[in-house]
């Protein structure tokens, strides 16, 4: 009963005719501030989200989780105790073993450095992100699949021969002529982003012939069903693996992506949440004015018989309402967009000719949004919690005045 009383008084001093046009503009303003806070901090946190979500769907479904590499210049092989531990560890999906090397592709004057992949059916059948037939190096041993990048900068076309050179070591440590490996373009592939630029996919056998590899493989992959353990993981394993191999995982080759997105969060969270505090500077400032203001009326209520708390409650409530207005309006709308972000990013693409994601940098090429329930309550939560924090000062001052004197 108290309540929906205070809320019908809040109600009255906000709609009043009496009150300023400066106060209900500063009034109005601290409305929109916080409703802008919310809908950008909902729409960025959504992003954010969307990014996170496209690394684990896009570029981790390519590039290895975990891995070991080789010591010995004759590869590593799969012993049959890490096959048994992994097959029964819900937390390894698959086992690879595949052969890798740096090199330089060439066609006429022009090269290209490449970062070439051996594979066998197994990883082609079980790696989704790869777009290639099953059985495709068997009816070409030298056939290779380039990124699409690559494809485009040594004018390449399916069908076409290139060579593959790649670097040769004495027992000495020192450099010789380069082996040379003759392929045959039966393909590109397009994984996103820079990736494109310097990966090549070729048979496994061939190039561990190619490298003198007598194990058959130079590097064995973990795919995980969490990326994100992927440390813990492959040193558990590696303290366990009978052979000598070096360890690595996705955070030490391309953690520094995920890194940002977290840093970039958290910087757009203080940020827009500092927006907030300001735009709630506003509500302080309106309702101080408003407590002058109606000093009279304050001053009739208590004689009335009106209590401290019930004045107090009265403007923390006129206060809190345009909070909620605000934060119920910017939230809704950054819902909305949030939802349709990327038809709204292609709406402003085909308007502007302006491509938001440049393709070929990026891992994606547009973008991308995913809605957290979690964001939006929190966001709400924190600015009606704002909000009601910066009535309490002009509440208190407002329950400070005395009748008498305010009413000679």
């Amino acid at each position: 009963m108290t309540f929906s009383l205070a809320w019908e008084f809040a109600n009255k001093f906000r709609q009043s005719k009496q009150q300023s046009g400066f106060i209900s503009f500063v009034s109005a303003s601290s409305t929109a501030g916080i409703g802008l806070g919310c809908f950008v901090l909902i729409l960025l946190l959504s992003v954010m989200n969307g990014f996170e979500k496209e690394l684990r769907n896009t570029l981790l479904s390519y590039i290895p989780h975990a891995e070991f590499h080789a010591v010995s210049p004759n590869g590593v092989s799969l012993d049959a105790a890490t096959i048994d531990k992994a097959s029964n560890d819900p937390r390894v999906l698959n086992l690879f073993s595949l052969t890798k090397a740096s090199g330089l592709l060439q066609n006429g004057n022009k090269m290209k450095a490449v970062e070439i992949q051996g594979v066998d059916n197994n990883y082609l059948q079980k790696k989704s992100a790869i777009e290639i037939p099953i059985n495709e190096f068997e009816k070409n041993s030298n056939g290779v699949y380039l990124g699409t990048g690559i494809i485009e900068k040594l004018n390449l076309k399916v069908g076409d021969k290139v060579q593959l050179l790649l670097p040769s070591a004495s027992k000495d440590l020192s450099f010789t002529a380069p082996k040379v490996v003759w392929l045959t373009v039966l393909g590109g592939i397009n994984l996103g982003g820079e990736v494109n630029d310097f990966v090549g996919i070729m048979q496994k056998q061939t190039l561990s012939i190619a490298l003198d590899v007598s194990k058959g493989a130079t590097h064995i992959e973990f795919q995980l069903a969490d990326p994100f353990s992927a440390r813990s993981i492959i040193r558990e394993y590696g303290n366990a693996f009978s052979q000598a191999v070096y360890m690595s995982d996705w955070t030490l080759t391309n953690g520094h992506i995920y890194q940002d997105i977290q840093l970039v969060r958290v910087v757009i969270y203080i940020a827009l949440i500092l927006v907030i505090c300001v735009a709630c500077f506003n509500i302080v400032s309106s309702l101080v004015m408003s407590v002058k203001e109606k000093t009279g009326e304050i001053a009739m209520l208590k004689t009335m018989g009106a209590q401290d708390s019930f004045i107090r409650l009265i403007f923390v409530v006129k206060g809190l309402i345009n909070g909620v207005y605000g934060a119920t309006i910017g939230t809704s709308v950054g819902i909305l967009v949030a939802i349709y972000l990327n038809e709204i990013g292609g709406f402003i693409e085909t308007i502007t000719g302006f491509q938001l994601l440049a393709d070929g940098i990026y891992f994606i090429n547009y973008l991308p949004s995913d809605l957290h329930i979690a964001d939006v309550v929190l966001t709400y939560f924190v600015a009606i919690v704002l909000c009601v924090i910066a009535t309490l000062y002009p509440a208190a001052k407002a329950a400070n005045i005395q009748p008498a004197s305010a009413l000679q």
